[in-house]
């Protein structure tokens, strides 16, 4: 189970972290849903810096697993709150794209608490 943990564990902070730095840099397919949900652009960054941070956060619990634990739970706070922020702006069609990165922060949670 430890391989499987550390697996999912990278996947997910690569994952978490390619989003973070696509909402860094702007990049449209992105943003354009944001300015779809209403998200104010002021929030972009600091979204962007707490994604970058939990997956930095992901991959530090590797060695420290408190710290792993906790940048789980901030992130999969952070990917429930944009599903409600989508289900909320009624974009039924793209709810499933903040689920892609909430399963496998939390399967990496689950596999982290199993171990």
């Amino acid at each position: 189970m430890h391989t499987a943990s550390l697996v999912i564990t990278v996947v997910a902070a690569l994952w978490v972290g390619f989003s973070a730095v696509s909402l860094l840099r702007r990049a449209a397919f992105v943003v354009e849903p944001l300015v779809e949900y209403g998200v104010p652009e002021s929030w972009w960054a600091p979204l962007g810096v707490a994604k970058a941070a939990g997956a930095i956060g992901l991959l530090v619990g590797l060695a420290v697993p408190a710290v792993g634990v906790a940048a789980a739970i901030g992130l999969i706070l952070y990917f429930a709150g944009a599903v409600i922020t989508v289900l909320r702006a009624r974009s039924y069609r793209t709810v499933a794209f903040p689920m892609l990165y909430l399963i496998p922060v939390a399967v990496a949670l689950g596999l982290t608490v199993a171990a």
